[in-house]
């Protein structure tokens, strides 16, 4: 008995650790593509051809090639939440359009919509690993916990913080007034085994192929003064307002898109996002980039464009998630938050360097703690982009943020229930 108890373990972790390793190599060829996909679009074409506008007619197609796509296939990437939701209450994730989910997920990133790819990704792998689940007969058994551990390994590895990956699956959000429920001590061992497997994958791949998966650029120090101390409930309650108005945004945006054929309603976005790209570029892709270059210069802006660019991104990325050209909301919510806290700090403060991370950790706390609701997976991902001496003032934020987000909910739900 303890020598099949032993072997069933030893099978589980080596399965772990092939699991981890996958993951690492699906994530670092996804991410290959999209780079060399999007600098040919961006880049080689409208250099090679002297014309900057073939933007416009490249991304019209891209998002029409994406529309067709979908109304043949389906409607991929599905958001992230409705992965999750999948894998943790139907037990299952459909993998037979596999070769879709990943043609739907990289269109929009190569053609500049303003998405992640977390969305795409983590159905990519759930998808794989229920494959493998149906197909490998020990696996079998065990495939919801694998598969979680692939969604944990992907939002890790893409937001450059495994503990965030774990958290980010495994942190209830405390509906029904349920405590949340953290995974157990075998689980984590098992996700930090194949979590490991992924970071030396990619990073074997990265060093011989000269490539690099850069994070998020992170405020090398935050200064706290009094008059920070001041604004603290304000700055939540603006980053409540932000998610307010990009779930009312998304809201509007989709009503709209239903009356707009399928087709194109995704050529009409990837025009759009084209023209964007000519005159607006910093609204495009993810943030990413875009997040380095205004914490870099964001003295050549005026803190009222720099607002506006926050509430563009915002109405932006509504546009492309209910317009068909899909994929992960938080990277983009989290450069409009900078750009929000940057132009908050010019207006109320003299000397903005020092109050500027504040206000945008603040900020950007209460913002992805009312989206993900989910404070210690938030805290630990925003301590990649903050000093850890605003750890206290991240979950404070964060949990606020998603407690006012559950009560508002919990409100606006009771109407309904009694009709």
């Amino acid at each position: 008995m303890n020598g099949a108890k032993i072997a069933n373990g030893a099978k589980i972790v080596i399965l772990t650790l092939c699991l981890g390793a996958v993951v690492g190599l699906v994530l670092w060829l996804f991410l290959r593509v999209v780079s060399l996909g999007s600098s040919l679009i961006w880049n080689v074409i409208p250099q090679k051809t002297g014309l900057s506008w073939i933007i416009v007619p490249l991304c019209a197609f891209g998002g029409c090639a994406a529309g067709l796509v979908r109304k043949k296939y389906g409607d991929y990437p599905e958001e992230l939440k409705v992965v999750m939701r999948k894998v943790k209450r139907e037990k299952h994730y459909d993998y037979s359009n596999m070769l879709v989910m990943l043609i739907c997920s990289i269109l929009p990133l190569v053609f500049g919509a303003s998405v992640g790819p977390e969305a795409g990704l983590t159905g990519i792998i759930a998808a794989l690993c229920y494959w493998v689940g149906d197909n490998v007969s020990f696996a079998r058994q065990n495939a919801v916990l694998f598969s979680e551990l692939g969604e944990a390994i992907t939002l890790g590895q893409i937001f450059h913080s495994p503990l965030f990956g774990i958290l980010s699956v495994e942190e209830d959000p405390g509906e029904d007034g349920k405590p949340p429920a953290l995974p157990k001590l075998q689980k984590l061992a098992l996700y930090g085994l194949s979590a490991v497997a992924g970071i030396l994958v990619i990073a074997g791949l990265n060093r011989l192929f000269h490539t690099s998966m850069e994070g998020f650029p992170s405020f090398s120090h935050a200064s706290i003064h009094a008059g920070d101390y001041a604004l603290i409930i304000p700055y939540i309650l603006i980053g409540l307002l932000l998610c307010l108005i990009f779930e009312k945004a998304e809201k509007l945006l989709g009503a709209v898109s239903v009356h707009v054929p399928a087709v194109l309603r995704e050529t009409l976005c990837g025009a759009v996002i084209g023209f964007v790209g000519l005159f607006a570029p910093l609204l495009l892709f993810s943030g990413e980039e875009q997040m380095s270059h205004i914490m870099e210069f964001f003295g050549d802006y005026s803190p009222w464009v720099l607002i506006g660019i926050c509430f563009l991104k915002l109405i932006l990325t509504a546009f492309c998630l209910r317009f068909g050209m899909k994929g992960g909301h938080f990277f983009p919510l989290i450069f409009a938050c900078v750009c929000l806290g940057h132009g908050l700090a010019m207006l109320i403060f003299p000397a903005v360097a020092d109050h500027a991370a504040f206000a945008a950790c603040v900020i950007t706390s209460a913002t992805l703690g009312a989206q993900l609701k989910k404070p210690l997976a938030v805290t630990l991902f925003m301590l990649l982009c903050f000093p850890l001496r605003l750890i206290i003032w991240i979950f404070a934020a964060a949990a606020v943020g998603a407690r006012i987000m559950q009560l508002m909910e919990k409100k606006n739900a009771a109407p309904a229930e009694t009709k």
